[in-house]
C-alpha cells in the first residue's frame, strides 16, 4: 500500500494524543488512533506533514487481547473526538497511562520510576463520571461533540461518560437555537445544575426552560448561577466558569493525596498556587491551625470570590488575585514552608519552578498535574538544582481518555 490513503501498519507504543506509534513505508512516524500496541491494522491517513502522519485504524487485522467493543455508539474513526480509549479494557487503559507517565519521566526528567494509575470512586466501569459536559450546537440548535481535530459535529442525545446528574438535566435532548456552545455543570446537591451558554451571535437567544440555572456570557439569567460540591466534609460553591474537577470522585481523591503529601502542617506557612475555588486552600487553613497561615493565589476574579466564600471567614487564609509568575513567586509569597500548586495543562513552567526552588524556606512542593509532559519538564527544572522526587501518585480521573492526573511531592536538597 502507498504512504497516503490506506496503510497496513504494525502498531507500537502509546503516544501523546491517544494514538499509538507506527512507521509508514517511507519511514515517517504515524500516530494511529483507535489502535493498541502490538496490533496490525489498516489505517486511513487523516493528515500528513513532511515528518509524520496521522491516521485512524479502520480495520483490525491482528487484534490485542485488550480490545473491546466501544460502549459508546458515537466512538470510532471519524466520529466523536472526546474519548481516546473507548475500545480498550479499563484496566488496560490504566496500564497505557502508566506507561506514558513513566516514559515522560524517563525521557524528559531523567527519572526511572514505576507508575501505577489508581482508580477513583465515582464512575461505573469508567462511565457516568463526568459532572460537567461541554457541547457544541449547530445552526439548527442540535447539540453534539466535535469530531477529532475537526469543527464538524457528532450529534448525540446521550454521553456514556456523563454523570446521571448531567443526563437528568435534559440538556442533551433539548434544542438550543441561537447558541454556539454550552456547558452543563452539576454539583453534589440533588437536582442542582446550571447551563452556561455562549450565543451564536450578538443577540440574546431564546433559551429552553429545562429547570436548571442559565448563565449567558457570564451573566446569570436564571438561578442558580453556581453549584455546590461536598468534599472532605466541606461544601464548596463553584460559580459558572470557575474550574472544578470534572470526575465526581476526583476532588476527594486529590484532596486526600495533597493533604497526605503536605504532611503535618501545624503552625506552617503554606502557599497554594493556582488555587481555584479553594479545594486545597480551605482544608490546608484548618490543617495549619491558628498559628499557621495559608496564602491562596488565583488569577480568576470569580474563583477568588468562591475561595473567599468557601473559606467562611477563616482568619488564617488570605486569597490574592494574581497571575502566577516568576516575579510573584520571587517577591510576593513570603517565606513558605510548603507550596501546593495545581496549574493548568501547560504546567507551571520552568521559570516558575526555578523561582520556587530559590526559596530556601520551602521544605516541600506538592504538585498536582494533569499533563505528564509539562509536569516532567517542570520536575526536570527542579532536579537540575538538586531537588528530588519524593513521592508520586497517579489517578484515573479521566476514564476512556488518554488523560491522567498526577500528585507529586518534591523535596529540596538535603531532605
Amino acid at each position: 500500500m502507498g504512504d497516503t490513503g490506506l496503510l497496513e501498519l504494525e502498531v507500537g507504543a502509546i503516544a501523546a494524543g491517544g494514538g499509538c506509534v507506527a512507521r509508514a513505508p517511507d519511514g515517517r512516524v504515524v500516530f494511529v488512533r483507535h489502535s493498541l500496541p502490538g496490533e496490525r491494522v489498516v489505517a486511513l491517513v487523516t493528515a500528513s506533514t513532511t515528518s509524520y502522519l496521522r491516521a485512524d485504524a479502520v480495520e483490525i487485522l491482528m487484534r490485542s487481547a485488550d480490545r473491546v467493543p466501544p460502549p459508546c455508539p458515537h466512538a470510532g474513526p471519524g466520529r466523536c473526538g472526546g474519548c481516546d480509549f473507548q475500545h480498550v479494557k479499563l484496566g488496560a487503559q490504566r496500564v497505557l497511562k502508566a506507561f506514558r507517565v513513566a516514559e515522560q519521566l524517563a525521557r524528559v526528567a531523567g527519572v526511572e520510576r514505576a507508575v501505577e494509575v489508581e482508580p477513583v470512586a465515582g464512575d461505573t466501569g469508567g462511565r457516568g463520571w463526568r459532572s460537567r459536559v461541554r457541547l457544541a450546537v449547530d445552526e439548527h440548535g442540535a447539540v453534539g461533540f466535535r469530531k477529532h481535530r475537526s469543527h464538524e459535529l457528532e450529534h448525540t442525545d446521550a454521553c456514556p461518560i456523563a454523570s446521571p446528574a448531567v443526563a437528568a438535566t435534559g440538556a442533551l435532548t433539548t434544542r438550543w437555537p441561537g447558541v454556539a456552545h454550552l456547558e452543563v455543570v452539576t454539583g453534589t446537591r440533588p437536582a442542582e445544575a446550571l447551563v452556561s451558554v455562549t450565543p451564536r451571535g450578538p443577540g440574546a437567544p431564546r433559551l429552553p426552560d429545562i429547570g436548571t440555572g442559565v448563565v449567558v456570557r457570564g451573566a446569570v439569567r436564571r438561578q442558580p448561577g453556581a453549584v455546590h460540591a461536598t468534599v472532605g466534609g466541606r461544601t464548596y460553591r463553584i460559580t459558572a466558569g470557575v474550574f472544578w474537577q470534572v470526575h465526581t470522585g476526583a476532588a476527594e481523591a486529590l484532596l486526600q493525596a495533597v493533604l497526605a503529601m503536605a504532611g503535618d502542617c501545624r503552625g506552617a506557612s503554606v502557599v497554594d498556587l493556582y488555587a481555584g475555588a479553594g479545594l486545597f486552600s480551605v482544608p490546608l487553613a484548618e490543617a495549619v491551625g491558628p498559628d499557621g497561615s495559608v496564602l491562596a493565589v488565583e488569577r480568576g476574579a470569580r474563583a477568588c470570590e468562591d475561595a473567599r466564600h468557601n473559606a467562611g471567614g477563616v482568619p488564617n487564609l488570605r486569597v490574592t488575585r494574581a497571575q502566577v509568575t516568576p516575579r510573584l513567586v520571587a517577591s510576593a509569597i513570603g517565606r513558605p514552608d510548603v507550596v501546593v500548586l495545581d496549574p493548568a495543562r501547560e504546567g507551571a513552567g520552568t521559570k516558575v519552578a526555578r523561582a520556587l526552588a530559590a526559596h530556601a524556606s520551602v521544605r516541600r512542593l506538592v504538585y498536582a498535574a494533569c499533563e505528564p509532559s509539562s509536569f516532567a519538564r517542570d520536575l526536570r527544572a527542579l532536579l537540575d538544582v538538586g531537588w528530588h522526587l519524593a513521592e508520586l501518585r497517579a489517578f484515573d480521573i479521566f476514564p476512556m481518555t488518554e488523560h491522567v492526573e498526577l500528585v507529586a511531592a518534591i523535596d529540596p536538597p538535603g531532605r
